[in-house]
């Protein structure tokens, strides 16, 4: 039987799917030639932000999807707002890609929770938008150090970020697994899915053409149009396209462009939500509503959506029976980080799903230049919700504006990754010694 949670013809099963207000109503391209100036490909959060700012501009877009708005990883997510990267630090950052470059990367990121929030604002997006905080404890001592070097690197770039002391965690959380952190005021937390199909909506409102149902097959040059993007029954014309698919690129869906599934590794992600808890119990439990992910490699996260219900998830090194074993696992976790749940008799869950983001070996984001007008990103390494909103709009500006304004993000030819076919090998192995590294370091 095929998992549904890897079938593009329909939406797979999750808590957002069960929950989201119903998409707007898209189709597929029809037959024939159609001209555009931009081509979007992928309908998550950065090919939607895209075409919603694109479309304000006044330029003629078309957005394709290969499954339905949200299909992919925008749309399954654990629906944090998180206004950072997982590894890969504001220092980190500018080390890579220079001084330039790197603090106009940070800067995105930055303010990339105000940006999706505040688009929720503005366009009237019912999508459980709670700009609550988001807060990184740290699990053990040693890894106050950490929590502390993170904390200060963002305070230097004006980032509103908060000291939290082991009881101010302790009264943020409702818990005393933690042993102090740091907090931004700025993330949250969403309906990840509900908030595509409204930016979605709000693209189709300022002009924008959506077309799901919609893979891409191929991007060619086209002479006096500049490039032709091929699909199943028709094609469009434009100078400029963006691929947006991000981690679907040639993981279920055909990659757009040879080879860019190779500058990737798609890395499965389980997210679980429990049913709705009392009340009573609710208020003891994150009871500021923030958004919290610890400082574990396999991360211990949790926030709660509308109706009370705990999501969380985690991750595994193998993936057969994983129903089962994440109830066990992460039932078992929760009650660790939050002691009170024990008084529910046991872990229930109502929604168990997963989905893949795209990792990078060196955990940090890559702009890539595919061709003259063809320009895309990799590797949000498990924080794309936040930045890959934020990054929709600065990707049209570089890509109408021309090279000028190109030139202010770190944009390079795509790198493939050596031995790639042997990736899913690598990330079983890296997530082993991380938990080993998150109990002894």
């Amino acid at each position: 039987m095929t998992d549904p949670n890897l079938d593009p013809a329909r939406m797979p099963p999750s808590l957002w799917a069960a929950t989201a207000p119903p998409a707007p109503a898209t189709g597929p391209l029809p037959a024939g030639a159609h001209d555009a100036e931009l081509v979007v490909v992928g309908g998550g959060f950065t090919g939607l932000s895209a075409a919603l700012h694109a479309a304000a501009r006044g330029a003629r877009v078309v957005l394709l999807e290969a499954g339905e708005i949200g299909w992919g990883a925008s749309g399954r997510n654990n629906g944090l707002v998180i206004p950072a990267l997982t590894r890969a630090d504001p220092d980190v950052l500018v080390q890579a890609f220079g001084p330039e470059h790197g603090e106009t990367v940070v800067a995105i990121l930055r303010d990339s929770a105000n940006v999706l929030f505040d688009l929720a604002r503005t366009h009237g997006i019912e999508c459980e938008a709670q700009q609550s905080g988001w807060l990184q404890p740290a699990h053990r001592p040693s890894r106050l150090a950490l929590s502390r070097t993170r904390y200060e690197q963002w305070r230097r770039r004006g980032a509103p970020v908060e000291w939290l002391d082991r009881d101010q965690v302790a009264a943020m959380t409702g818990s005393r697994f933690w042993h102090g952190g740091w907090r931004n005021p700025t993330g949250g937390h969403i309906n990840p899915l509900a908030f595509a199909r409204g930016l979605a909506r709000a693209a189709l409102a300022a002009g924008a053409t959506l077309h799901t149902r919609t893979p891409a097959l191929g991007v060619a040059r086209d002479g006096a149009h500049g490039w032709r993007v091929a699909t199943p029954g028709g094609a469009v014309r434009a100078r400029r396209v963006l691929l947006a698919t991000h981690s679907y690129s040639g993981f279920v869906m055909p990659s757009p462009w040879p080879g860019l599934e190779r500058t990737l590794v798609p890395v499965r992600s389980y997210q679980m939500a429990t049913t709705p808890l009392p009340a009573a119990l609710r208020a003891s439990v994150l009871p500021g509503n923030v958004a919290m992910s610890d400082t574990q490699a396999d991360l211990h996260f949790a926030h709660f959506d509308a109706a009370g219900r705990l999501v969380s998830g985690g991750a595994l090194a193998w993936p057969v029976g994983y129903e089962h074993r994440l109830r066990a696992r992460i039932g078992a976790r929760l009650l660790r980080m939050f002691p009170q749940l024990e008084a529910l008799g046991g872990m229930r869950f109502d929604h168990v799903w997963h989905g893949v983001f795209a990792a990078t070996p060196d955990k940090l984001p890559r702009f890539w230049r595919l061709d003259d007008g063809v320009a895309g990103w990799v590797g949000c390494n498990g924080r794309g919700v936040a930045f890959g909103t934020a990054l929709g709009p600065r990707l049209v500006d570089a890509l109408l504006d021309g090279e000028r304004v190109a030139a202010r993000l770190p944009f390079e030819a795509p790198r493939r990754i050596p031995g790639h076919v042997l990736s899913p090998l690598g990330v079983a192995a890296g997530m082993l010694y991380y938990r080993w590294r998150d109990r002894h370091d």
